[in-house]
């Protein structure tokens, strides 16, 4: 509830946790909530200095201070209340790793916001791959985003790898996931909560770490 409180005031302020209960699950949870990061308490307080520090560099990587009255996120030019707004949420979630929803009208730059969480986040050296979902025959989306092997149905000449698989380590961008299929959108769902992907044709499900970005 602090947390949430914290973040509510003032979203670009890095908050590091420190708990006596070091659990995997409590780390998990104050991360996905914000957290910018977890230290236990009963640790070395040279593993906080070093959360501090890394604190501070993302600060300095996101051009945040007192006097920025202009956005200073790449691709994004503006000072007005809105933009800043704007940019105070970017901000925000470039500090953890929590998937985003980013809603608004067509040519409003949905795909600019995303590409700017990506670049200013732990993931900029890794793929940024965009998919729009309605740009593509339902018969093939499974297979665009999970692969496929040879031969699993007609026209499979060769193994492909499907966007996930492409965007592993870094970030994948579903435009229009509203036109994406409802059984199709399980399969997502299924990817998202055991953080692996099962191409068409079978085989072992392979692991793959993607942060997901969605537009609609």
């Amino acid at each position: 509830e602090v947390l949430d409180e914290l973040l509510r005031e003032n979203p670009t302020v890095p908050v590091i946790m420190i708990s006596g209960e070091s659990t995997i699950p409590i780390a998990v949870k104050a991360v996905k909530t914000g957290a910018f990061d977890f230290v236990e308490k009963n640790g070395s307080f040279q593993n906080i200095l070093d959360a501090i520090e890394k604190a501070m560099a993302r600060l300095q990587q996101l051009g945040i201070s007192d006097d920025v009255s202009t956005c200073q996120i790449p691709g994004i030019i503006g000072n007005s209340p809105v933009i800043q707004s704007l940019c105070r949420r970017i901000r925000h979630v470039t500090m953890t790793n929590v998937r985003v929803l980013i809603t608004g009208e067509s040519g409003t730059g949905k795909e600019l916001v995303a590409h700017a969480i990506h670049k200013l986040s732990g993931r900029a050296r890794k793929p940024f791959v965009t998919i729009n979902c309605a740009a593509i025959p339902r018969d093939l989306f499974e297979s665009e985003l999970f692969g496929h092997r040879k031969g699993s149905f007609t026209g499979a000449v060769k193994d492909q790898l499907g966007k996930f698989l492409e965007a592993d380590g870094g970030t994948i961008f579903l435009d229009e996931i509203g036109e994406m299929d409802m059984a199709l959108q399980a399969k997502l769902l299924r990817v998202l909560q055991e953080g692996e992907i099962e191409p068409i044709g079978g085989g072992r499900p392979q692991p793959v770490d993607v942060r997901v970005l969605a537009a609609s």
